[in-house]
């Protein structure tokens, strides 16, 4: 959880401003204008996903990656027509000009940057970078050794560099356009600092405030400069547009610190993440406030990575090891299908929605392993299997003994909606005995923090199957917990591993 401050209290004419820059942004919004009302200013067109989202920092890597390949191709097929010309010049220059776009903020991308600004900031970078290749290569050799590389390799690479970047922005005003790299964030607390939070947000277009949450609802105004109060702390719990937000910003006043801690103990519970904007505290920390919420270049657009490379080895692992599995078990899967079919009249797949990733609803593939004459899939949401379940099938019976149900959930790993390993999915709505069982562990939120898996920490030490009991839900989350704070590259191999002999260990556990 992070904390900072905002910048002090805004002015009338600021806040006049304000209303027309909401207003502006409302005329021009496209389809979402006719109900602007609602979803205000700042909510994009189409809610993503937070898996789904690009990461700047992310994408500003691949544009360099992409400006280092053209440069490194141009390089190549120059020296291949001046075979005179030394290799290492060439390599100089190369470095040069990719060091001054990386120095010259080339790869920030202001929502409100217009193409000619980025374009000129990346010639000038190419320029200065051709200056230090001039400096450096001059000390190197005669003017006749480098004029081709400053003369014929420069100009082609001025022209390669502001192409590729009329490309990288207008792919970002794209994707900020569908709300796949914009982060989205809710506020908690109508009050003057989330005034000012959203004006600055309106100016800078870096970040979708979609929505205000206030316990005062009842005495808070409709909008917030045209930003809607959807309700209270309690309707954000549930809220539908939560599975779509980075971020939960708190604005309280600094010296509240009793609602401070009570609001953080109730909303830790959430997967998201929560900072707090404080009211009243030195104004020498405006800055950094709005660098850190409403100013965020692309580089920045989602704060420094974390576990940036964790994550790109979990994803290569869960595409490397499932689509080897996928190969492996087709032949198993065609053979359970064609043995469902003949068992019992129905369906070979069964579908079943289940949350993921940050509360995200995804919905989950198996083989069926009950009767479709029983209660239909919105019963079996909620009520658990027991022992001797009449609706369970002969075959389902053993499909689900050897988790041989679970293999169609290869494609929402592909698919990127799950992972190999991780807290397994629960069903939407799922009951432990007349209780829900995410109203059982205050934690239960926790376990949505990493994309839910196949395979987990909790389903190789016997916690598999049904949570009937608050004691099975209390030691389901706790080991999810300890996996999520323990995850690494290695750890996802050892329990992938793990996975089959426990499996056919397990005879206490009913499925």
């Amino acid at each position: 959880m992070s904390v900072i401050a905002p910048p002090p209290t805004a002015p009338d004419a600021t806040k006049m401003a304000a209303d027309a820059i909401a207003a502006s942004v409302a005329r021009t919004s496209g389809p979402r204008a006719a109900g602007a009302d609602r979803r205000g200013p700042l909510r994009p067109g189409h809610l993503i996903p937070t898996r789904k989202r690009l990461p700047g920092h992310r994408i500003a890597w691949m544009f360099q990656a992409g400006d280092g390949l053209a440069l490194a191709l141009l390089s190549y097929a120059f020296l291949d027509a001046h075979r005179a010309v030394n290799p290492a010049f060439a390599v100089i220059a190369t470095l040069s000009v990719l060091i001054a776009l990386s120095l010259g903020k080339a790869y920030e991308f202001s929502a409100r940057q217009p193409l000619a600004v980025q374009l000129g900031r990346a010639a000038a970078a190419g320029l200065a970078g051709l200056a230090g290749a001039s400096a450096i290569l001059a000390l190197l050799s005669s003017w006749p050794a480098i004029a081709p590389v400053l003369t014929v390799w420069g100009p082609m690479a001025l022209t390669a560099l502001v192409t590729l970047h009329a490309a990288w922005w207008l792919a970002v005003r794209r994707w900020r356009r569908s709300g796949r790299l914009t982060p989205n964030i809710v506020v908690v607390g109508a009050t003057r600092a989330a005034e000012r939070l959203i004006f600055a947000s309106l100016k800078s277009r870096e970040v979708n405030i979609i929505g205000v949450f206030d316990d005062r609802a009842d005495r808070a105004p409709k909008t917030l400069y045209g930003v809607p109060v959807l309700g209270d702390t309690d309707t954000m719990m549930n809220h539908r547009v939560m599975p779509y937000v980075d971020r939960v910003v708190i604005t309280v006043p600094a010296k509240a610190q009793d609602r401070v801690s009570q609001l953080i103990e109730r909303l830790r519970v959430l997967p998201n993440e929560i900072t707090l904007l404080l009211d009243g505290e030195a104004p020498e920390v405006e800055a950094a406030a709005i660098s850190r919420i409403a100013d965020v270049p692309l580089a920045r657009i989602s704060g420094p990575p974390v576990n940036e490379a964790r994550a790109l080895a979990k994803r290569a692992q869960d595409l490397v090891i499932g689509s080897l599995a996928l190969v492996v078990s087709a032949p198993v899967m065609a053979i359970v299908a064609l043995a469902i079919k003949l068992d019992s009249p129905g369906p070979a797949l069964f579908r079943q929605r289940r949350h993921g990733f940050n509360n995200e609803e995804i919905v989950v593939w198996k083989f069926r392993s009950m009767r479709v004459e029983q209660p239909g899939a919105q019963a079996s949401q909620v009520r658990q299997v027991q022992c001797g379940d009449d609706r369970v099938t002969r075959i389902g019976r053993f499909i689900r003994k050897t988790s041989l149900d679970e293999l169609p959930q290869i494609f929402n790993v592909l698919t990127g909606e799950m992972s190999l390993v991780g807290p397994r999915p629960h069903p939407v709505g799922l009951m432990t005995g007349e209780v829900e069982s995410a109203r059982l562990v205050h934690e239960y939120a926790h376990r949505h923090r990493m994309k839910p898996g196949m395979t987990g920490w909790a389903a190789i030490h016997g916690s598999r199957g049904p949570v009937d009991t608050p004691e099975l839900v209390q030691r389901r989350v706790a080991l999810d917990v300890e996996y999520i704070e323990r995850q690494s590259f290695w750890l996802d191999l050892y329990i992938i591993a793990m996975t089959i002999p426990c499996l056919l260990g397990d005879s206490e556990n009913v499925r």
